[in-house]
């Protein structure tokens, strides 16, 4: 995966717009948005998602917004990297336990 996005942001927020604007012309979410995603050249899937993405983070739907979801993120990565630090405490203060007991471990 690259670093940049395939499309920019101002699309982005273009296409979902479209989609939720011009929702009542068409018989279903999945027909609107499959109507807009060949317009924009997409895939409908990625449109869907961008709108999906769009009514959690508005409140209309249910779900972790982008900032939640985000900040899940990084929380989650501190847990784990406290988890690693902790274990190489644990294991440091076993190896000076023994060392100064002078036992060997077993």
């Amino acid at each position: 995966m690259s670093g940049t996005p395939r499309y920019s942001p101002e699309l982005r927020e273009r296409a979902v717009k479209m989609v939720q604007e011009r929702r009542q012309d068409y018989r279903s979410d999945w027909a609107t948005v499959t109507a807009f995603s060949k317009l924009f050249g997409m895939s409908p899937e990625t449109l869907r998602t961008w709108v999906q993405r769009t009514q959690v983070d508005q409140g209309s739907r249910p779900g972790l917004t982008t900032d939640e979801r985000t900040r899940l993120k990084e929380l989650e990565r501190e847990v784990r990297d406290l988890r690693r630090a902790n274990a190489i405490l644990k294991d440091a203060s076993v190896f000076f336990a023994t060392e100064l007991d002078g036992q060997t471990r077993r």
